[in-house]
């Protein structure tokens, strides 16, 4: 686990603000919102996430029957907040074996989606086809929310894209079979909001899924 921030679009070293910029910059995507060490499963690591972040930090509640929280990150820092957050969360996949779920909510251009799905990025637009009908839907902070099927992603997972509260959001499924679970209408929630119920949130071990984009 690396302990110091990265590119969230390549996964590179990045230069922190000083005397020639003000921001973090990568040496190929110039600047960015660093991405921040993955936070272990626990509540009070998730807490650091959902108290920083400026979007939100969104998770199936209630959790699908035996799925636990694996892991979270942000890209940002403490000046700006975190601009992107991604959640894990691992379970009975529905086809049998274990599903991993990746849960991603980001500002216009930040990367960490496309970087998690396996595409070039920075947004999703490009590989959704909004002409047809959205494939997924979710409830989001209770509002309908459609998702269409990313394309040009790798064959090891199913990948979902759409808006929620103006940012966008990502669902991604491993193996590429889970995707089936987006088809139960999740009910997600904003961790933002979600009060004293998050000290009830079942974890279970790290998730390599959001070690490795």
């Amino acid at each position: 686990m690396r302990g110091e921030p990265s590119c969230p679009k390549c996964g590179g070293r990045v230069r922190a603000p000083g005397l020639f910029a003000d921001s973090w910059q990568c040496d190929v995507h110039g600047t960015v919102h660093p991405l921040q060490p993955v936070i272990p499963p626990s509540v009070e690591a998730l807490s650091v996430v959902v108290h920083r972040a400026q979007v939100p930090v969104w998770m199936p509640w209630p959790l699908p029957v035996g799925w636990l929280f694996t892991g979270a990150a942000f890209a940002g820092d403490d000046r700006s907040g975190g601009r992107a957050t991604a959640v894990a969360c691992s379970g009975p996949g529905p086809l049998g074996g274990i599903g991993e779920l990746l849960l991603i909510a980001e500002e216009l251009g930040v990367g960490l989606g496309a970087r998690y799905a396996g595409i070039d990025g920075p947004d999703p637009g490009p590989y959704m086809n909004v002409e047809k009908p959205p494939q997924a839907k979710v409830l989001a902070a209770g509002r309908p929310t459609p998702l269409w099927h990313v394309s040009g992603t790798p064959d090891d997972r199913a990948v979902f894209a759409g808006e929620a509260l103006g940012l966008w959001l990502w669902a991604i499924v491993w193996p590429e079979q889970s995707g089936m679970l987006m088809y139960d209408e999740l009910v997600l929630t904003d961790l933002r909001d979600a009060g004293a119920e998050v000290d009830l949130l079942p974890c279970g071990a790290l998730s390599p899924r959001i070690l490795e984009p």
